[in-house]
């Protein structure tokens, strides 16, 4: 029943990687000015092929003719589940469709425009787009308010949302990315995965070319403070550097680098190199992971008007989602350490599948690998 257990999540974690590094996210850049609206969603064309199936050829590859085949359905489909209000409905119209690339591969660019009946006012913001297929779907909005900016994120428990024409108070600005850098290491699977392969061997000491059970509490948790607060004093500053734009990488390069990260830390725990000090493995890497987390508020935008309070809410959101995991999983394996299930399975098995979702994504990740093509 256990080696069941350990096959079962083992095949869990090895199907990460048909659903790549995150979940599915749009992109929604709303400006509203007065009665005039004017935005772009971007949509990754994999969920429109989940949702609409315009991979006429079934070869997994979407060119650019199957997908301009489908431009009014795609705009009709995409309309449908967007909806503005100020003083009522205000109808929305694509103008123009093109294609773009996001960190996670290709996405559909939909631009479109529309007339409010008023031109001053609170707007309400409905967003629907795959909530019926896929519970996990979020939308990641940026709204320009008559030169006011508002950021936040579409889930299916929020589809339905207000936004004040006056000014937003600092500390519901500071919520909002608080909310926001929780949910964002919680979807971020290989963030998630680079921290989980540092934890796993917290609870054992290395004796004889051996993994043993550590004997106290007090000696794995003495080991998470040093790898927790190191991997969030590096990721803080580069992420801080990036998301004020002191400092950028390419998205590429960062990408691949964290997979990198998460590749060596976890082959770390099957053929030990550091057995001790993870602490310098979690500095060096959170500084890459760093511009990982920077790239989400870039799509998000940093309002102006409250720049440093947003920066420092999504920083300790971030930080407030890592603990979670951390005060889960940890007296979870210190409870199975000496067990041949943690051993064998959990440490051993679960650290070679890490390993090969990891592989996966950095050759997908260095060798650029597109959906669309010419």
């Amino acid at each position: 029943m256990i080696w069941r257990f350990i096959s079962i999540c083992s095949l869990f974690l090895l199907s990460l990687p048909a659903i790549a590094h995150k979940a599915s996210d749009s992109y929604l850049k709303l400006d509203v000015q007065g009665s005039n609206v004017s935005g772009q969603l971007d949509i990754a064309l994999r969920d429109i092929d989940f949702a609409l199936g315009i991979d006429m050829n079934g070869d997994g590859d979407i060119t650019w003719g199957e997908l301009r085949a489908q431009h009014l359905a795609i705009a009709a489909w995409a309309m449908n589940a967007l909806t503005v209000q100020r003083g009522g409905a205000c109808p929305l119209q694509v103008t123009q469709q093109l294609v773009d690339e996001h960190t996670d591969g290709a996405y559909a660019v939909l631009q479109f425009k529309g007339i409010c009946l008023a031109d001053k006012g609170d707007l309400t913001l409905n967003y629907r787009l795959l909530f019926d297929l896929d519970a996990l779907h979020r939308s990641l909005v940026r709204l320009d308010l008559d030169g006011l900016t508002h950021s936040t994120v579409m889930a299916p428990s929020s589809s339905v949302q207000g936004f004040k024409a006056t000014e937003v108070s600092k500390f519901a600005q500071f919520s909002e990315f608080l909310v926001q850098g929780v949910w964002h290491i919680w979807i971020g699977y290989d963030h998630v995965l680079f921290l989980l392969s540092l934890l796993l061997p917290v609870v054992l000491v290395r004796d004889n070319q051996r993994w043993l059970g550590v004997p106290r509490f007090a000696q794995a948790f003495h080991e998470v403070l040093w790898v927790v607060t190191s991997f969030t004093v590096t990721h803080s500053i580069t992420l801080s550097l990036a998301a004020l734009q002191i400092l950028q990488l390419p998205s590429r390069l960062v990408e691949s680098a964290i997979a990198f990260s998460v590749l060596l830390a976890a082959l770390n725990n099957i053929r030990p190199v550091v057995s001790e000090r993870r602490w310098l493995v979690a500095f060096v890497f959170g500084l890459i992971h760093g511009f990982g987390f920077a790239s989400v508020l870039a799509e998000l935008g940093l309002p102006q008007q409250t720049l440093v309070l947003s920066l420092v809410g999504f920083n300790l959101g971030v930080e407030v989602g890592q603990l979670a995991i951390v005060g889960v999983f940890l007296p979870l394996i210190f409870m199975l350490r000496h067990t041949p299930f943690f051993m064998r399975g959990i440490f051993k098995v679960g650290s070679m599948a890490i390993v090969a979702v990891a592989l996966v994504w950095f050759v997908e990740r260095v060798l650029d690998l597109k959906i669309i093509s010419a």
